[in-house]
């Protein structure tokens, strides 16, 4: 597990690709895509000020070629606020090799179903 402060939306921006292609679903969102409409979703996010924590931990990894995919669990804490965690979400960002490295292309939030879920399956299939 690894811990990321994030305050500056420069910082989050510079992962992403540019293309008009990138899609971004934050948890419980519409679906955003290209750079103005992720952009303008994390200027939101960070115009209040906020300083937020995550603390990720990796479920799984696929690297094939120029594209790999990362499903994480992630644990964000406002930092200065109670500093207790939200619910935990599970996130799968995709990225693609491009020559100046790895860009993502797509990420997709969401709110983790339950803590049980973690080793076991709920019987749905969607």
């Amino acid at each position: 597990m690894w811990a990321v402060i994030l305050t500056l939306r420069t910082e989050m921006m510079a992962v992403w690709e540019t293309s008009d292609t990138a899609i971004c679903i934050h948890p419980l969102g519409p679906r955003l895509q290209g750079m103005s409409q992720i952009r303008d979703s994390w200027r939101q996010i960070f115009s209040s000020g906020v300083t937020v924590r995550f603390n990720v931990e990796s479920i799984h990894n696929t690297i094939q070629d120029n594209l790999a995919i990362r499903i994480v669990y992630e644990n964000i804490t406002v930092i200065g606020a109670d500093e207790q965690p939200a619910q935990p979400l599970i996130a799968t960002n995709i990225y693609r090799r491009a020559a100046d490295g790895w860009r993502m292309i797509l990420h997709h939030a969401s709110p983790e179903p339950s803590a049980s879920a973690r080793g076991g399956t709920s019987g749905r299939l969607h």
